[in-house]
């Protein structure tokens, strides 16, 4: 990762295009980021600010962040503020990870009013102050700081704002003879992270990869400033070892997969939306995650009981012979003994057979005993190969709803607990509103031949793309004996394209998501059954044909509608 002061100079460059823009709408997603809907240029515009501590930014961003009913208060003040405003300007302080937007508005009476709203960009110590200038004083900030916390800055609605304090570096963009120095004479990229400011340890690696023992080492340097300046000139990730890298620029230092993008906000998107995404959903979900994971831990324990209680209700047959071979000896067994050995005529070999007694028992008594042990067991047999088969669904559900949550967004969360409601599994919560409940929304994809496809991520869409969305003619496909979701081709002619694309949906949309080669199976609508009784999402299906595809994240980001 690098959003490091160089980062944001080019970020800055990118935000210009916001300058004069309205903002038309203010809303806060969760605790740690805002969403501006900005008109500008004729376009609209989503401006995404993040503290979170492993996902800290500001971009523009293309994504959708659902809200939630009830805006918090840091929100309401920055409506009150800040909504219908225009952004005068966008500057960074200095060269750190500070941006700060001047926005003009109105106040309460129709007055005119600067506001400043202060982006920090500070890893787990980021920070969004809503900033009046004119008095330099913090109105709100999304994270409060007490001098207990801090001695230095106070972070807190009515105190002064302090910006953070100065690196003591060399500025990179102010040529003094200092940093024309420090730039002919560095051999390692700790000594310039340790000597000018805002190079990461990324950008400050770039850096002496392109000197490589070039002379002119101050123009490659200026020219390399000059890209930052300029907005970037690459947008470029690389993953590498396993790890995610970027920058404005082409990192020709890294070797590995390359990718670039026509924005920054693009870049971060592919970064970082779909981690964040994922961290909003197990806030929003880690109880149910939870609750899910003790469920089946309790039905996996459940099975293994029965497996032990089936091997022990298989001794029927036991039971039945010792039965049958005392009512035929019994003239002979006297009355009395503890055990008696019995040839077992079922055997070829004619082995003989040791059968325990009831002493106080006559022989005839004893073999009735072992008639109605075997009468219990075969009964005993039927109700645990009944509970063995319901366990069993039960596994596959619970382990299908752990799926679906650990790959689900926002709003997948909120129709799997209604599912789980519905079925009786968890109980309703406590509300003062009650919702109705609302029509499933699974994610939409197109083909690249065009051909739209429809993704169920949790049951409730499963069988809505399955027995509402689609056509008896389409096609639908689902990984061969792994829980995922259902997905249909809206086509009753799908191309070998289509077919391999929505294939590799499937495959991702999955358990089998990390692995090769996943098996696919495909079929047309018709021949997809819902059994009686079933659970929601469950189907059966014939007359299908296997593919087998490996999931491809990249595809499928170009492939989303």
């Amino acid at each position: 990762m690098a959003f490091d002061g160089l980062f944001t100079i080019s970020m800055k460059t990118e935000l210009q295009q916001l300058v004069s823009g309205r903002i038309s709408k203010i809303h806060q997603p969760n605790a740690q980021e805002i969403l501006m809907q900005i008109r500008a240029q004729g376009q609209n515009y989503k401006l995404l600010f993040s503290v979170h501590p492993s996902y800290s930014r500001v971009q523009i961003t293309h994504e959708t962040i659902d809200n939630p009913a009830q805006p918090p208060l840091f929100c309401m003040v920055l409506r009150k503020h800040l909504e219908g405003g225009i952004i005068t300007s966008i500057r960074q302080h200095e060269t750190d990870r500070i941006l700060i937007f001047e926005i003009q508005s109105k106040n309460e009476i129709g007055d005119d009013i600067t506001r400043e709203v202060h982006m920090e960009i500070m890893g787990r110590h980021s920070n969004l102050l809503l900033v009046d200038p004119t008095r330099n004083l913090i109105l709100e900030s999304i994270k409060h700081l007490s001098p207990s916390m801090n001695s230095y800055r106070t972070i807190l609605p009515g105190q002064p704002y302090i910006a953070p304090p100065a690196q003591n570096k060399l500025h990179p963009l102010e040529y003094s003879e200092e940093l024309i120095n420090v730039i002919q004479s560095v051999h390692e990229s700790k000594e310039i992270v340790e000597q000018i400011s805002s190079f990461s340890p990324l950008h400050a690696k770039e850096l002496l990869h392109r000197f490589n023992d070039v002379t002119a080492r101050v123009e490659v340097y200026k020219a390399y400033m000059k890209e930052f300046e300029q907005g970037g000139s690459a947008k470029q990730i690389v993953e590498f070892n396993g790890k995610t890298f970027y920058s404005p620029n082409a990192l020709s230092h890294l070797d590995g997969d390359k990718y670039n993008e026509e924005t920054l906000g693009n870049l971060l998107d592919r970064v970082y939306f779909a981690k964040a995404e994922r961290d909003r959903v197990k806030q929003q979900a880690g109880d149910l995650e939870r609750w899910l994971q003790n469920e089946l831990n309790k039905l996996k324990l459940k099975m293994k009981k029965l497996q032990k209680d089936f091997e022990q209700a298989e001794k029927l047959d036991t039971f039945q012979l010792y039965g049958e071979l005392l009512m035929a000896n019994a003239y002979a067994i006297e009355k009395g003994l503890k055990e008696v050995e019995l040839i077992n005529y079922y055997d070829e070999d004619g082995k003989t057979v040791t059968i325990p007694l009831d002493n106080r028992k006559t022989a005839t008594q004893n073999a009735q005993s072992y008639y109605n042990r075997y009468t219990k067991a075969k009964t005993a047999l039927l109700k645990i190969e009944q509970q063995f088969e319901i366990t069993k669904d039960d596994i596959a559900y619970f382990e299908l709803l752990l799926q679906q949550v650990m790959q689900a967004s926002p709003t997948d969360i909120e129709e799997i607990r209604e599912e789980l409601m519905e079925q009786g599994l968890l109980k309703a919560r406590a509300s003062k509103k009650k919702k109705k409940p609302t029509k499933p929304s699974p994610e939409k994809f197109i083909a690249s031949d065009g051909t739209e496809i429809s993704v169920g991520k949790n049951n409730k869409q499963n069988d809505f793309v399955t027995f509402k969305l689609a056509k008896k003619t389409d096609t639908w496909l689902h990984t061969k004996d792994i829980p995922g979701s259902h997905v249909v081709i809206h086509s009753d002619d799908p191309s070998e394209t289509a077919l391999l694309e929505a294939a590799n949906l499937a495959a991702y949309f999955s358990k089998a998501r990390e692995s090769s080669s996943v098996p696919v199976d495909y079929t047309v609508i018709k021949q997809v059954k819902k059994p009686s009784g079933a659970k929601p999402g469950f189907v059966i299906y014939f007359e299908q044909t296997t593919l087998f595809v490996t999931p491809d994240e990249e595809k499928i980001r170009h492939m989303k509608k």
